[in-house]
């Protein structure tokens, strides 16, 4: 597999409480399947879409039970040099740079807003495998926060982004990318957003059908946040799953609308 550029997205994961609930939630919206639990590392669980490594779930830390969040990690050749450049632009390392066996190399961080992330290194790990089109695979991230001016300053120093702001009177969305490749979205949160929820990173999953995986995830507990909704990217909705981790789903092949004007960011 090619090396992957500096600062895509790479991997997904998330803690749970209850990881046979959430196997078996996340088995029925998103087909995944599992693999055995990794006893030497936490018994962290691979989730596989159409036996493609799509993500993992792994028990929470002490301390951390019932905080259940997906996390994203973007590539880095360097765990330890990419953390240095994210203190030196105002973010906060959680879990210091560590080696993770021949598995690959990671750390957790928190950008200036207060969005969580990772970033891994990769070893005999490469990351998804899926491809993004393929149900149950990663296909998107989204950095919402209150404070946009942060994460506008703070990703594009820490990862080279480059970065276009959407002509919309209605929200305040910018897409970052590496050359041509749009790898990462922040939304500015509105009123609607209760004012504890704090910055995060949602992710986004491909599906078959948009209604059919809200209609599967409502009837195992999970809460509707937003949607479904058509548009020019898919037709998408935002959930909150039983156990209280925030994702999205998007049906890519079901498009509505023209693809919104941007203007380049200096």
């Amino acid at each position: 597999m090619a090396v992957k550029p500096e600062g895509t997205p790479i991997w997904a994961d998330a803690m749970f409480s209850d990881i046979e609930g959430a196997k078996n939630f996340y088995g029925d919206v998103l087909g995944w399947t599992f693999g055995e639990e990794s006893t030497d590392y936490g018994n962290y669980t691979q989730a596989y879409a159409n036996g493609k490594a799509a993500a993992a779930v792994v028990p929470p830390m002490p301390g951390q039970e019932g905080q259940s969040q997906w996390c994203l990690y973007f590539a880095s050749a360097d765990v330890g040099a990419t953390g240095a450049k994210i203190r030196e632009n105002g973010g906060e390392i959680l879990m210091e740079p560590m080696a993770v066996g021949e598995v690959g190399s990671m750390c957790l961080a928190r950008e200036p807003s207060g969005a969580i992330f990772g970033l891994w290194q990769p070893g005999t790990h490469e990351g998804f495998e899926a491809p993004m089109d393929q149900p149950g695979a990663y296909c998107w991230g989204e950095v919402f926060t209150r404070e946009r001016e942060k994460p506008d300053a703070f990703f594009p120093a820490v990862f080279g982004y480059g970065a276009k702001q959407m002509e919309d009177d209605e929200v305040d969305f910018r897409i970052y990318s590496l050359g041509d490749d749009m790898v990462l979205g922040r939304m500015q949160m509105t009123e609607e957003f209760p004012p504890e929820v704090p910055s995060y990173i949602n992710v986004y999953f491909t599906v078959a059908n948009c209604d059919d995986a809200v209609a599967r995830a409502t009837k195992q507990g999970a809460i509707l946040r937003f949607g479904p909704m058509s548009s020019p990217f898919g037709r998408f909705a935002a959930l909150t799953d039983p156990q209280g981790a925030n994702f999205s789903v998007i049906d890519v092949t079901t498009t509505e609308g023209d693809m919104p004007k941007t203007t380049d960011v200096p």
